[in-house]
């Protein structure tokens, strides 16, 4: 049985991990914590880690970057493993995250997504393979309550095109005006936002009288949630370390 605390509980996705955690018989959601304090489907949920006094074995956090500081502290105190679901994070916190995986185990990813992670690898194999003859755009779009643009995943599709030029190329966030001609060494990111779109992730390959599309839409909140409790399980006994979805599914497949 693995104990959960769910961090940001009462938004989207914390109310997703909370439903599939409780039709799940290995998984207890002992507690959870957000802005205020209350209760949701039985758990109590509190307004500061500092209250918490049930035993937990992983967080899985769904708030927001700036709530680093206090699940780090809570990670240390309590000795719990983290799986950190949020995005925007600062380069500062990036070394935060580096630092405490030195004594924790840490799972950290921007896409809990088995699709996403596929299409990672997809969009890396075709940067290889397409090389410099075509021009590279990725745009993302989701919901109009998303505060950070471009996403992570959107960065993490750049990242693994950027692999294949040895970092090389260079992003350009949405263009306006008199850019002039567009620059062999871009990878253009472009942020979309509008009505409930859950996660939609398109990668443009564009070359001289063709195309090449790779993309992923997800169509429900679930599949993250699936993800985080996968992670949530197989980081149980994990030595301290900084872990990602490449870690988990080459452990489950």
């Amino acid at each position: 049985m693995v104990n959960i605390l769910i961090s940001g509980i009462f938004g989207h996705m914390g109310r997703n991990v909370l439903e599939l955690a409780q039709a799940d018989a290995d998984i207890c959601c002992a507690a959870g914590v957000d802005l205020k304090e209350g209760e949701l489907c039985g758990v109590p949920v509190y307004d500061s880690f500092d209250k918490v006094t049930q035993k937990i074995d992983t967080v899985i956090d769904f708030s927001s970057a700036s709530n680093l500081d206090n699940l780090l502290a809570f990670a240390k105190k309590s000795g719990c493993a983290l799986v950190l679901c949020a995005t925007g994070y600062t380069a500062e916190q990036l070394k935060q995250i580096d630092e405490a995986a030195k004594t924790l185990p840490v799972f950290k990813t921007a896409n809990l997504s088995v699709g996403v992670n596929l299409l990672q690898k997809l969009v890396r194999q075709a940067a290889e393979t397409l090389g410099d003859a075509f021009d590279v755009e990725i745009i993302e779009r989701h919901h109009n309550l998303k505060k950070d643009a471009p996403s992570g995943t959107a960065f993490m599709l750049a990242e693994s095109v950027n692999e294949a030029f040895g970092g090389a190329k260079q992003y350009v966030y949405g263009r306006e005006g008199m850019v002039g001609a567009r620059k062999s060494a871009e990878i253009g990111i472009h942020a979309v936002r509008g009505g409930t779109i859950v996660g939609e992730h398109e990668v443009m390959f564009a070359g001289e009288d063709e195309i090449v599309t790779l993309a992923h839409s997800a169509r429900s909140r679930k599949v993250f949630a699936s993800g985080a409790l996968k992670a949530a399980a197989w980081l149980q006994g994990r030595a301290p370390g900084l872990y990602d979805m490449d870690d988990l599914l080459a452990g489950i497949v």
